[in-house]
């Protein structure tokens, strides 16, 4: 990658902190609209304190990476399997490959949300300067990671292999 995201000095503005502070019954509609902001400015650095908003996150992080890899490793079987055997054996994988990119473009792909990953390193999380100064002993800290190839990779491997489903589905039925 051209710029290591954790090689960039940190600068105040490059960091949001979601502070879990309750100063009214409505703090946590206030948590998440910061979180949104910070999401949609492009922060490079989120540290979120509040326990039930970063666990949330998190989650809908997890659930974006597993859609991804398995649009992407069901895409290679397909494409492997197409190619080297005359059946349909090919179509399931191709099926659940297309299902999962697609699922991941319509709901991830325009969510701000998808340009994170949880941080989890804690020989990287122990170099941030922000942590010392925080609440919660278990913040969730994003950390803004470029995701265009991942899209183009899955994509293409799903394209690939419902070509190659159809294919297959073509000369067997011809």
């Amino acid at each position: 990658m051209a710029g290591d995201e954790s090689d960039r000095d940190l600068k105040p503005s490059s960091v949001a902190i979601i502070r879990e502070v309750y100063d009214s019954e409505n703090a946590h509609i206030k948590f998440e609209l910061e979180l949104e902001r910070a999401l949609e400015a492009g922060v490079s650095i989120i540290v979120i304190e509040p326990e039930p908003l970063g666990e949330e996150t998190a989650r809908w992080i997890y659930v974006g990476n597993i859609l991804h890899k398995i649009s992407v490793y069901s895409g290679f079987c397909s494409i492997v399997s197409g190619l080297a055997w005359s059946s349909l054996v090919c179509t399931p994988f191709g099926i659940v490959s297309v299902l999962c990119a697609g699922c991941y473009t319509l709901s991830w792909q325009w969510d701000p949300c998808c340009k994170y990953q949880e941080e989890k390193d804690r020989r990287h999380l122990t170099t941030l300067p922000v942590l010392g100064d925080l609440t919660s002993a278990t913040p969730v800290v994003l950390v803004r990671k470029d995701n265009r190839k991942k899209v183009i990779l899955h994509n293409t491997v799903a394209i690939t292999a419902a070509a190659i489903c159809l294919w297959r589905i073509y000369y067997i039925f011809k």
